[in-house]
């Protein structure tokens, strides 16, 4: 078959296809496979019929998320924190707080780092990842869904579900940063910035992995999302986009809107599940970094944390 996750072709086998993520690590520069977890379902889910109808009447829908979410939140939650950090490889170092202080699996979802764990960028012309995950970058936003679908183009009117800020960023240049499960789920401003407040636009809960976006391409419009400007007084307006996923109980702002904030200050974060961070730049504001680019374009996600550079401006 043709293999549609990479923007060339290539020839692969169709099980190998749908079984592995391949991304690059940023500091070995190593091409490695994800851990998925739930692998086998998400691809009878996306992939078959009956399974397509149990995700749009199911899976996607609020009901089973919040049930979810509750379980989550309960104490007998956190006996599946251990096995859970030992299966993908959790750095519980990294923590304020070792396992036996959680309370839920989410409040170690949810976990706090101590502040060595994520140096920060201060270079003032350096935009920095808001999160941990793996990282794609555009010069050109409708150019993005070609990743995972060939051919395909990326629907920014009804992403961002305004027209005045659709006009604003027609042209704009895009950073995906996908959070896995394993991940560390807190987000932060890439940016000094004075940050707006966070609009929510309702939708479903479909999974972002890749094995999930190359089966269905509108997942990133059609998903619950959180949208907000921030203002920065040389780079202009940036939209900063939090896109919630399967099993993600909810998406939580901590910032003060309205109030200037430093690069690196904790905006919120992700509940139980997979999520995504969108970053949308003016045309001709900012250039990715030479790494990431030549990842992207070979088909590859880039391993990232929270504080590592992507961009810088040049304005």
């Amino acid at each position: 078959m043709r293999c549609r996750l990479f923007p060339f072709q290539i020839t692969i086998d169709s099980d190998e296809y749908n079984n592995y993520i391949q991304y690059v690590d940023r500091h070995t520069n190593k091409l490695l496979e994800e851990n998925v977890p739930g692998k086998r379902s998400l691809q009878y889910l996306y992939s078959s019929f009956f399974g397509k109808i149990v995700l749009e009447s199911i899976m996607a829908r609020s009901l089973i998320q919040y049930l979810q979410g509750f379980f989550m939140n309960t104490r007998i939650s956190k006996l599946f924190i251990k096995a859970f950090a030992k299966k993908y490889d959790v750095n519980i170092d990294e923590s304020l707080h070792n396992i036996g202080k959680f309370k839920s699996f989410n409040d170690f979802f949810t976990r706090k780092l101590k502040d060595t764990s994520r140096p920060i960028n201060n270079n003032n012309k350096t935009i920095i990842s808001p999160a941990d995950g793996k990282v794609l970058v555009f010069e050109k936003a409708t150019e993005s869904m070609n990743f995972y679908i060939k051919d395909s183009e990326f629907n920014l009117p009804a992403f961002i579900c305004n027209d005045t800020l659709t006009k604003q960023f027609k042209d704009a240049s895009m950073a995906i940063i996908r959070l896995a499960p394993a991940d560390y789920h807190r987000f932060h401003f890439p940016i000094n910035c004075t940050p707006s407040k966070s609009l929510l636009i309702k939708g479903k809960y479909y999974s972002v992995s890749p094995l999930a976006l190359k089966k269905e391409e509108m997942i990133f419009e059609k998903n619950k999302r959180e949208i907000c400007l921030l203002k920065n007084s040389i780079l202009g307006d940036v939209l900063m986009i939090e896109v919630g996923a399967t099993f993600v109980g909810s998406i939580v702002q901590t910032y003060p809107y309205g109030i200037d904030v430093e690069k690196g200050d904790e905006k919120g974060y992700f509940k139980f599940g997979g999520s995504t961070i969108v970053l949308l730049f003016k045309e001709g504001r900012i250039r990715f970094d030479d790494d990431l680019q030549k990842n992207t374009k070979k088909g590859f996600e880039t391993t990232i944390k929270m504080g590592e550079p992507i961009a810088n401006f040049i304005i």
